[in-house]
């Protein structure tokens, strides 16, 4: 599963063949969580680049947030939470996503995504 942070990076750079993303775009098993592409469209300040999302979306297979994913992004917030570890509420549900989804996550942001237990984290 890719993290917003590997497509961002792949979207602003002009040479995207030194992209994260540019080396995997071929495999036809890649995912997104939903709430990642909630946080691309919340980007998206100008039709260029919402365009540029719509492009990428049709490449990827698109994970609901579902309930069984909402039960356990909470219990990722309590365990966070009571080790005073917190991240950004976005990455505990796309940390989730992942695990719910048995994946594991690539992303330019490693060191909040592995304070997420048994998420692996690429």
């Amino acid at each position: 599963m890719i993290d917003t942070s590997i497509i961002i990076d792949h979207l602003r750079k002009k040479n995207k063949s030194k992209s994260q993303l540019y080396k995997i775009i071929d495999n036809p098993n890649l995912f997104v969580s939903t709430i990642t592409i909630y946080e691309l469209f919340a980007g998206a300040i100008n039709e260029q680049k919402r365009k540029d999302i719509n492009d990428f979306i049709v490449l990827v297979k698109i994970l609901p947030f579902t309930r069984e994913t909402a039960e356990r992004a909470g219990k990722i917030y309590l365990s966070l939470r009571e080790k005073n570890k917190l991240i950004e509420v976005g990455d505990i549900l796309i940390g989730a996503t992942a695990l719910t989804n048995n994946l594991p996550l690539m992303t330019l942001n490693v060191e909040h995504f592995e304070r997420i237990e048994e998420l692996q984290v690429l």
